[in-house]
């Protein structure tokens, strides 16, 4: 089964990489940053609540090199 996109699309990783120009790269912050704090911070209190243990899965990811 392919894998999702997480939270970065293709075009925001170019982005971000500096690949397009500023106003892009700016653009796409403000858009991950509605993700991480809409979204993603929804999945995680859902996690929270009905599973713990794929929670920790993506504490473990997330804070190893944080």
């Amino acid at each position: 089964m392919p894998a999702g996109r997480g939270i970065l699309t293709g075009y925001e990783r170019e982005c971000l990489a500096g690949k397009k120009e500023k106003q892009r790269e700016y653009e796409a912050r403000s858009r991950i940053r509605a993700r991480i704090e809409g979204p993603l911070a929804e999945d995680i209190e859902h996690l929270k609540e009905h599973d713990s243990e794929l929670l920790q899965e993506i504490q473990a990811v997330v804070c190893d090199d944080a």
